[in-house]
């Protein structure tokens, strides 16, 4: 998916391909391909949906107060926050 932002045009689908590639490599949360389809055509917009989804996705349970909740949602902000 492309968005456009300030005139410039921006590929949804490969930076979050990039997010879920640094989640895999670096925290170990490699999500099944149709979880990962899903994230990349439909990524939630919020930091914390995001990464209570791809928390879910893994098959966790309530994250909420977790050092792994803080790690994942930490990259998950990182590269959000390049999105918008």
């Amino acid at each position: 998916m492309a968005v456009a932002h300030h005139g410039l045009v921006h590929d949804r689908g490969a930076e979050v391909e990039q997010l879920l590639y640094e989640l895999c490599v670096g925290l170990g949360f490699c999500l099944p391909s149709e979880e990962g389809r899903r994230l990349r055509e439909a990524p939630p917009v919020d930091v914390d949906a995001f990464t209570d989804a791809v928390l879910v996705a893994e098959g966790y349970g309530d994250m909420s107060h977790t050092d792994t909740r803080r790690m994942v949602r930490e990259v998950v902000e990182r590269h959000m926050n390049t999105w918008f």
